[in-house]
């Protein structure tokens, strides 16, 4: 467990489960957007963690978002902190090297679905409801949203969420592509934390690579990402894990994987 109590981590196998631990609605702040950033950095670090897991505290909230008391002044200078903060912090997490997996809880509103949507999976419980609701206090969603969103769902149910200010069940969001499973109430994070395991039969280093690969699709052009496919796929060969693979497959046995 971590000393900072505004995000809990704990590990469970090669999966660090990480809980916005903001009551009642684990809503995000600066000092929690920060930890977050320093929790992926270190996690990137641990050659035995393959997979995190971020779920909410509580069975009502997954997370609610920033906390609108912040910008109630209007301060331009608090807006741009805030945003840097949110920024550095769902970045980091799109950019941890092992693979991200958001167990939606509860309620997933403004940035509280932004850092979902900042992961690279994400299963939500059938009571669930999503929005990215800014527009409708003047805001906007300022921590990937507009560019995630739409990534993920196209530009006609980006628009509707964002511009109409339309909120969405579980039902919908796996319908559309937002998620990839619907589960019972309270089966949220077992369902992740058993993603996660599969993870875990994969090779570290092949995920990183694999990873990097789809993100590029986003924004690199085809020429470009397939010639960088087969250079990623050359740089596997002399690693240890490289090796291991191939030849565990051969002897049929489990890979033992070490990272390198």
């Amino acid at each position: 467990m971590t000393a900072q109590t505004n995000i809990l981590e704990h590990i469970i196998g090669h999966t660090a489960i990480l809980t916005l631990n903001n009551p009642p609605a684990n809503t995000w702040t600066a000092d929690s957007l920060q930890t977050l950033k320093q929790i992926v950095l270190s996690l990137n670090q641990r050659k035995d963690v393959y997979a995190l897991v971020i779920t909410g505290q509580g069975d009502r909230f997954f997370s609610a978002g920033a906390d609108l008391n912040l910008f109630a002044d209007g301060d331009k200078e608090n807006a741009a902190n805030m945003a840097k903060h949110f920024g550095e912090a769902f970045e980091t997490l799109s950019a941890f090297r092992g693979v991200s997996i958001a167990a939606i809880n509860g309620y997933a509103m403004g940035g509280g679905l932004e850092v979902a949507l900042a992961c690279d999976l994400r299963i939500a419980e059938t009571q669930v409801k999503m929005a990215l609701p800014e527009a409708t206090v003047g805001l906007l969603p300022c921590a990937g949203g507009t560019q995630n969103l739409t990534a993920l769902v196209g530009e006609g149910w980006a628009k509707r969420m964002i511009l109409c200010g339309e909120r969405i069940d579980a039902a919908t969001a796996e319908k559309i592509g937002l998620i990839e499973e619907v589960v019972e109430q309270g089966q949220a994070l077992d369902a992740a934390v058993a993603l996660a395991a599969k993870v875990a039969k994969q090779s570290p280093g092949s995920v990183s690579a694999c990873k990097t690969l789809i993100n590029a699709g986003r924004t690199m052009p085809r020429v470009e990402a397939l010639p960088l496919e087969r250079e990623l796929f050359v740089d596997l060969f002399g690693s240890e894990d490289q090796a291991e693979g191939v030849n565990a497959f051969l002897q049929k046995r489990a890979a033992n994987w070490k990272n390198s």
